[in-house]
């Protein structure tokens, strides 16, 4: 059987590298050929950061790191043709998801933005790149995220249980997958995954994140605080709905006077405000289901036994690992997949999940 190769690159909200997924879509299921996560310089990443809040002389910083990134992109892309020795005259595509900047669908103007130049990625690797994937949703009306869900539907859906994807990124989000094929396809951001958690513990412990949620398993949840942050609109919103750390930041978190606490206490009563409002999503859209854990969240220890509680005994929590593909490149082979739909001119159908009015082929190609 011939292959069909395609590269993925993807970033997400934390910044800290760009992943890179090399599949062949050949068989039914998508086959990982190599993998490769290439670290971005923190004088980078302090300026993304930067740049996702409003502030001065944004357009030069943003097209300085738009370039920076898209060499970037291109670097992880050769990296891992060089990891599989595979020619790049065998690659099909490169599906580039980008640097999500600013994500905004409740604006007067809804807009997103991600860089990391696609005309940079194309021209240093020689490989045709299909980017831009979010805005055509929201040229149709949709909210130009989570995209994901389409890839879940596609190689996921089980036809005897019902099915929850659960990515815990930056931004937690879930794909509900319905064992009843009538049932529409739904996704949606449930609110702050790690976002809250990083941003106060590089705040308080100057690292990057809690690994294993160790430090917040050492504090006590504020159940005061917690019930505040909860009444937070968001969480009310029905779905379709997606967010970002544009909303969801330590601007968002301090406002509510947090002197009076200890920081080890917020730090549990954010783990708990995570698990709580990805428990909640869940159980409103079904009783019970198999959940495929994703995403950096995945393996905070603490954050997953809070969930479980929050959750009860009928849903069952494994890695999507067991899978086939392994959590941690699973939004990179999506982005893959995503240009090959594009070449192919297949529309995708993201109407129940961002609210599109119709479904669309997705995706700028630069030759």
């Amino acid at each position: 059987m011939k292959q069909e190769l395609y590269i993925g690159l993807m970033s997400g909200t934390s910044a800290d590298a760009v992943d890179a997924a090399l599949v062949d879509f050949s068989a039914s299921f998508p086959h990982l050929i190599a993998k490769n996560r290439l670290a971005l310089p923190q004088a980078l990443q302090a300026k993304l950061h930067q740049l996702a809040r409003p502030g001065f002389d944004e357009i030069n910083q943003m097209v300085e790191i738009d370039k920076k990134l898209g060499e970037l992109f291109a670097k992880a892309a050769l990296q891992v043709l060089a990891k599989a020795q595979i020619d790049k005259a065998s690659i099909q595509a490169i599906g580039s998801h980008g640097q999500t900047i600013r994500h905004a669908p409740y604006a007067n103007y809804p807009f997103t933005l991600q860089i990391a130049d696609p005309t940079i990625i194309a021209a240093r690797t020689g490989i045709i790149t299909v980017a831009d994937f979010r805005r055509k949703d929201m040229a149709l009306g949709g909210q130009g995220a989570p995209l994901a869900p389409a890839f879940h539907a596609a190689f996921y859906k089980n036809s005897q249980l019902d099915r929850i994807i659960l990515n815990i990124g930056g931004m937690a989000n879930i794909t509900y997958l319905a064992a009843n094929h009538h049932n529409r396809l739904i996704g949606f951001d449930t609110g702050p995954g790690n976002t809250l958690l990083d941003a106060w513990c590089m705040q308080h412990q100057q690292v990057a994140f809690d690994e294993g949620g160790q430090w917040a398993r050492q504090g006590k949840i504020i159940t005061e605080l917690l019930t505040k942050l909860l009444t937070d609109n968001y969480f009310q919103l029905s779905y379709p709905k997606s967010t970002g750390k544009e909303y969801f930041n330590l601007v968002w978190l301090n406002v509510r006077n947090l002197q009076a606490y200890r920081p080890i206490d917020v730090q549990a009563t954010l783990t708990e405000l995570t698990a709580m409002t990805i428990a909640k999503a869940i159980q409103a859209l079904t009783s019970q289901a198999e959940i495929l854990l994703c995403g950096g969240g995945a393996y905070n220890s603490y954050l997953l036994e809070r969930l479980t509680l929050a959750l009860g005994n009928q849903y069952i929590c494994k890695l999507i690992d067991e899978l086939g593909l392994s959590a941690d490149i699973l939004e990179a082979v999506a982005f893959a997949w995503f240009a090959k739909k594009c070449l192919a001119k297949e529309p995708i159908d993201l109407t129940s999940v961002t609210g599109a009015k119709t479904k669309a082929i997705l995706g700028g190609v630069y030759y």
